[in-house]
């Protein structure tokens, strides 16, 4: 299942996980995006024990400044509220598992 993540849910979702997240930032104009976008419900369909969560960087600006965001797709690999991987624009599925490690 993929979470999606807002400014209000982003502490109790991501900071608070007691597994690895990882966070697409997308847009729905972004045609790299809707090509990754399958790559990163398999991975949520396929590894309970990842956190898979997206956030839609038009509606939470926020976010994606906290993040330092500049190009979409980016993936952010977060593990004990701690950044520890991070990538931008269309990767294969081992690529953005390798980020957890």
């Amino acid at each position: 299942m993929v979470t999606v993540i807002t400014k209000e849910n982003y502490g109790s979702e991501v900071i608070s996980s007691d597994r690895p997240v990882l966070i697409d930032f997308w847009a729905s104009w972004c045609g790299p995006c809707r090509m990754l976008s399958p790559i990163i419900d398999r991975i949520a369909e396929e590894r309970a024990d990842i956190k898979v969560c997206k956030v839609n960087v038009d509606e939470q600006p926020e976010l994606a400044q906290q993040f330092g965001v500049m190009s979409i797709p980016t993936v952010v690999a977060i593990k004990g509220g701690k950044v520890i991987g991070q990538s931008v624009g269309v990767r294969p599925k081992e690529a953005i598992l390798s980020l957890i490690g």
